[in-house]
């Protein structure tokens, strides 16, 4: 009796896979929706009463070109100002001495608390109820002479920026690991040394973003100095529109000003954000005009 034996038979061949389009309908339909608001915000400021051929000629006038330096520098001058203080009252609020904590915590308190408006008024009535500022044997010196728009709109935006800037700081200060200062005082740093070469350097990563938003608030808020007569960017415009009446156009070469302002003061945030953090400095991600077509893209769903 032979034993039969069973060849192998080979595998059935397994169906192609099928490639389906995942269409992202959602997608599709917010976009048409947002494209028909905007459609239908242009064609209303079309048929708007605006002058907009007035525009450029307000945009480039000599007055509004001195509102736009005054603003810059009103900004760079406030944003230091409140860096500075705000380091010092961040190195204040965490240090072990109680007074020094305490001051500190009682300052941002005060300055987080009133209106930054009403610190502007505030500064620039100071000579009502204190005529003059003086130091006794070295200068006395009338209030009025003083307090100018400019030092009122600083003291104002700057004093309240250093108290937004100070737990700003502190909070990185905190990002760092208590081993490595630890660590720095071990091997004999003195705290202004770990606080120069060891808290400082790790910290601005968690600083530099917030900080670069601080500062394009910062030139929005200057606006606020025009309540003062100080001849910023909006004191501009309310002096153009005053002689001819055109608001809408006058305010509009303005607020171009500021959107010129904030698109370069983020691209130079980005920049810096970038020297800070070396992790980002070769990470080239994909444009925004790439992520959105990408987001649009059918994506391929394989079923079997």
């Amino acid at each position: 009796m032979t034993a039969t034996s069973t060849e192998a038979t080979p595998s059935a061949t397994p169906d192609p896979v099928e490639v389906v389009p995942l269409r992202h309908w959602g997608r599709w339909v917010s976009g048409v929706i947002v494209l028909v608001l905007v459609a239908a915000v242009i064609v209303g400021l079309s048929r708007a009463q605006i002058n907009y051929g007035s525009v450029p000629g307000f945009f480039s006038e000599s007055v509004m070109l001195t509102g736009l330096v005054h603003t810059l520098l009103l900004a760079i001058a406030c944003e230091a100002l409140g860096i500075v203080l705000g380091t010092i009252l961040a190195t204040m609020r965490v240090s072990a001495n109680p007074v020094a904590s305490w001051t500190a915590w009682a300052y941002i308190w005060i300055f987080r608390g009133v209106p930054v408006l009403l610190q502007l008024l505030l500064w620039y009535n100071l000579a009502l109820v204190v005529k003059t500022i003086a130091i006794p044997g070295l200068f006395s010196v009338p209030t009025n002479q003083i307090m100018t728009p400019f030092v009122a709109a600083l003291l104002g935006l700057g004093l309240n920026e250093s108290a937004y800037m100070a737990e700003i700081v502190r909070a990185g200060f905190n990002s760092v690991d208590k081993g490595q200062i630890e660590a720095a005082y071990a091997i004999g740093l003195t705290p202004g040394k770990t606080l120069r070469r060891v808290t400082l350097p790790q910290a601005m990563r968690v600083i530099i973003p917030p900080t670069g938003n601080d500062f394009i608030n910062m030139l929005k808020e200057t606006s606020l100095a025009s309540v003062i007569a100080y001849l910023e960017l909006v004191q501009a415009a309310t002096n153009i529109y005053s002689r001819n009446l055109e608001v809408i156009e006058a305010l509009l070469a303005a607020a171009i000003w500021y959107m010129i302002l904030v698109t370069l003061a983020s691209i130079g945030q980005h920049y810096v954000e970038r020297a800070f953090s070396p992790d980002r400095r070769t990470s080239s991600g994909p444009s925004m005009l790439a992520r959105i077509q990408g987001s649009l893209r059918p994506s391929l769903n394989r079923s079997v």
